[in-house]
């Protein structure tokens, strides 16, 4: 096993080459898949809750001393 990428002989290099490019693509077909996942037509997408008519909201806390 080598430890060290300075003493790390051509199969461990392959290796950790081939590990990277296995991760790159991973990562790239996962955002190209949300990508084009976003870009659906807005009936297929879920509801968008929307602000409707503004609402006064008050409380009052009354305590009588006996």
């Amino acid at each position: 096993m080598n430890h060290s990428i300075y003493s790390a002989d051509r199969a461990t290099h392959l290796k950790i080459v081939v590990v990277a490019l296995l991760t790159a693509a991973t990562v790239a077909g996962l955002g190209l898949s949300l990508y084009f996942r976003a870009k659906t037509s807005p009936a297929e997408r879920t509801a968008v809750l929307t602000a409707g008519k503004p609402v006064a909201v008050s409380s009052s806390i009354v305590t009588f001393a006996r």
